[in-house]
């Protein structure tokens, strides 16, 4: 079925701009929660990531917004900025022909510009949950008193990122009378007692009632000392060659350390980590969306919502401790129907952690095939890569320290500034 007035109750205009955006065919969970939205209910959607739940509730918020127009007049959550930015590109893109305006309240970000976006009064205003209470409450002459819609979109992250009492101080603020819709890949306790909390006789649209991963997506494992890690890294970036990959490390240091690692070693690696500026964040996003970089490692920052279509490969290279982060992980290759691999690294500290994993998405995985004699070529050349790396690493915390930088968020220098800082001391010496 296309998007039409007769399949989903969507008007022509939006039907159009999402012909534009070259959606045809309405995803399962558009499907299930656009037409009752477009009735006016409470929508608590269950839907994995890469599913269209963007567009199951900004359709009917713009519908809504045609037909009473209104500043103010929706708010949606989420929990991190990346996502926040990407969802107001959708809304931008489907509403461009309706004049519709978003501004996007994130951390990281001056708070003044923002107080002068809000000042304006855009219809859509997409929001961190932290970033948005510091303005409810500081900046003058700005309140949420008229809003008609609110979507918490990845409700269990928000929520598990602690942001509980923010979201409770937002509930208080905004009307009683009001559209919710709240989106969430799984149904927590905690997302059960927001249910309960914020939204009225909801209507539930679940897509996926167990935790799947896709089907065109191919899940290998490879069992390793951890000592060598990292020549089994470069090993598996020279395999797959010509391909593009997401690498998983579980803290920001490691995504760092492995970046300068295989920068070192001649690939064109960037990372995205939570410690970057929020500039650097998107630049390296973009970096790697517009395919000038073909390797991004990143934290679990980047393993939810993020829609970069052309993940080939995704590497858990630090096993994710929660299992269902594996989920959201593999999830950013083999989207929207392409196929794509996932190779997670298996230590033997990491045993327990694979044997949950692969309980929980019910099979089991087949190990990836290597030639070890191979790998073990590469351990002089990787060697010398990291011990470049950890000089790298070691002098750009002696810069942030000298600088005495306790702000990560808005001052922090990027990546590249910091490894051509460590350049020039070598040259020096």
């Amino acid at each position: 079925k296309e998007f039409s007035k007769e399949s989903q109750g969507v008007t022509d205009v939006l039907c159009e701009a999402c012909d534009q955006l070259g959606w045809k065919v309405p995803t399962k969970i558009q499907i299930e929660a656009i037409p009752v939205a477009l009735q006016g209910r409470d929508v608590i959607g269950l839907a994995e990531t890469g599913s269209g739940k963007t567009g199951a509730f900004a359709l009917p918020i713009l519908q809504a917004l045609l037909e009473t127009p209104q500043r103010l007049f929706a708010l949606v959550l989420t929990p991190t900025r990346e996502l926040a930015f990407q969802i107001s590109e959708q809304f931008e893109a489907l509403g461009s022909s309706i004049g519709v305006q978003s501004t996007v309240i994130v951390g990281g970000i001056d708070t003044m510009s923002q107080s002068l976006a809000l000042a304006k009064k855009p219809h859509v205003i997409i929001a961190t949950p932290g970033r948005l209470v510091d303005h409810l409450e500081n900046t003058k002459g700005f309140n949420l008193r008229a809003l008609k819609f609110l979507v918490m979109d990845e409700a269990d992250r928000i929520l598990n990122m602690d942001f509980e009492t923010e979201v409770d101080k937002i509930l208080k603020v905004i009307p009683r009378d009001r559209k919710t819709f709240l989106f969430s890949a799984t149904m927590t306790k905690k997302v059960q007692k927001l249910q309960r909390a914020a939204l009225k006789n909801p209507v539930k649209c679940a897509v996926s009632s167990k935790y799947q991963t896709v089907e065109k997506l191919q899940q290998y494992y490879i069992f390793i000392p951890s000592k060598f890690k990292d020549s089994y890294l470069v090993y598996i970036l020279n395999e797959l060659a010509g391909n593009s990959f997401m690498i998983f490390c579980s803290t920001c240091n490691n995504t760092q350390r492995t970046a300068l690692l295989l920068r070192n070693l001649g690939f064109t690696a960037i990372p995205l980590h939570g410690q970057m500026s929020q500039n650097k964040r998107l630049g390296s996003l973009n970096k790697f969306k517009a395919k000038a970089r073909s390797i991004l490692l990143a934290t679990d920052v980047a393993s939810r919502g993020l829609d970069i279509p052309h993940v080939d490969v995704v590497i858990n290279f630090d096993i994710p401790t929660h299992s269902k982060d594996y989920i959201h992980r593999v999830g950013r290759t083999a989207r929207a129907g392409r196929s794509g691999k996932s190779i997670t690294f298996v230590t033997q500290y990491d045993v327990e952690l694979f044997q949950r994993i692969e309980h929980l998405i019910g099979k089991k995985l087949p190990a990836f095939p290597m030639q070890e004699e191979e790998v073990m070529m590469l351990t002089e050349r990787v060697a010398e890569a990291q011990r470049f790396a950890r000089m790298e690493l070691r002098e750009q915390g002696e810069k942030k320290r000298s600088r005495n930088d306790d702000d990560d968020t808005e001052e922090a220098i990027g990546v590249r500034n910091k490894v051509a800082g460590g350049k020039k001391k070598k040259r020096k010496a």
